[in-house]
C-alpha cells in the first residue's frame, strides 16, 4: 500500500507523430523510495516517449502499464496528454486529475487543445499544470478552480472620463474645502 503523497512521475505532451512537445520529469529529493534512477537522461526518456507513443497513438484506451510505469493519457485533436506513475498508484486518481487538467487547458484556449495553441500559450499550459501537479503531488483535481486561478486577469473595463466639468468640479471642491479650513483658524 503506497501512502506517499508522490504520485505523479511525468508529464508528458507528445504530437500525433510521436514527437515531444512537452515533457516534465518529476524527481523529487525527500521522496519515501529515495531519488528515482530510471529516466535520468534524455535518451532514456526519448525512448520511453517512443515506445509510450508506439502502444498508445491509436485512440481508444485511457490507461496503460508500460515499462513498469503506469501511463493515463488522454488524445486531443493533434496531441496525446500523459500522466506517468509508479505500478502501483492509483489509477482513478490520476485519471481525475488528468482529466481535470485537461478541461482546465481547454477552457483556457477556448477549445482548442492542439499542438499550436498549446506552443503558443505555453505560459498557460505550465502553470495550468503546476496548479494540478506540485512536484510530482496532485493537489487539485476541479478544472474550474485551476482555470480560474491560472487565466489571466482582465483589464479594467471601466474607463475614467476626464474632461472640462469633471476638472472645474475638483477645483469649486478644493476651493471650499480651503476656505472652510481659513475660515476655522
Amino acid at each position: 500500500m503506497n501512502l506517499s503523497l508522490y504520485t505523479v512521475k511525468a508529464f508528458i505532451i507528445l504530437d500525433s507523430e510521436g514527437h515531444r512537445v512537452l515533457a516534465k520529469y518529476y524527481r523529487p529529493k525527500n521522496h519515501p523510495d529515495g531519488e528515482s534512477k530510471h529516466l535520468l537522461t534524455l535518451k532514456d526518456q526519448k525512448a520511453f516517449e517512443k515506445g509510450l507513443w508506439q502502444k498508445t497513438k491509436k485512440p481508444g484506451g485511457d490507461i496503460i502499464l508500460y515499462d513498469s510505469h503506469l501511463a493515463v493519457y488522454r488524445h486531443s485533436l493533434d496531441l496525446i496528454l500523459y500522466f506517468i506513475a509508479g505500478p502501483a498508484e492509483n489509477e482513478l486518481m490520476l485519471s481525475t486529475a488528468l482529466g481535470a487538467f485537461v478541461d482546465a487547458l481547454t477552457m483556457l484556449l477556448r477549445n482548442s487543445l492542439e499542438k499550436r495553441g498549446v506552443l503558443e500559450n505555453l505560459d498557460l499550459v505550465l502553470l495550468c499544470l503546476d496548479e494540478t501537479i506540485d512536484d510530482g503531488i496532485i493537489v487539485d483535481t476541479d478544472s474550474a478552480a485551476i482555470a480560474s486561478r491560472v487565466s489571466r486577469p482582465r483589464p479594467d473595463t471601466t474607463e475614467i472620463v476626464i474632461n472640462e466639468q469633471t476638472l472645474l468640479n475638483a477645483y469649486q471642491t478644493v476651493k471650499e474645502k480651503m476656505q472652510q479650513r481659513i475660515g476655522q483658524l
